[in-house]
């Protein structure tokens, strides 16, 4: 029960960091973590960030190889 709930915490943060990366791909606003005064809790916020952008990366290029999908214009 334990686990399974740390699994759906843990699949929730990715999925609020990979919509928090596609957010700056598309508009280019990102949060500023330099606002962030303790640089082990910076350097944290930067690791999830960056696990969204890596998810978001990998969905990219999985949907540009798909078949399923087509450029919209």
């Amino acid at each position: 029960m334990v686990l399974g709930r740390l699994v759906h915490y843990v699949a929730d943060a990715v999925l609020v960091s990979t919509v928090l990366a596609g957010i700056k791909r598309s508009t280019g606003f990102a949060p500023d973590t330099a606002a962030i005064a303790e640089p082990r809790v910076r350097s944290v916020v930067d690791g999830f960030l960056g696990v969204g952008d890596s998810v978001f990366a990998m969905s990219q290029s999985a949907i540009v190889n798909s078949p399923y999908f087509k450029k919209s214009s």
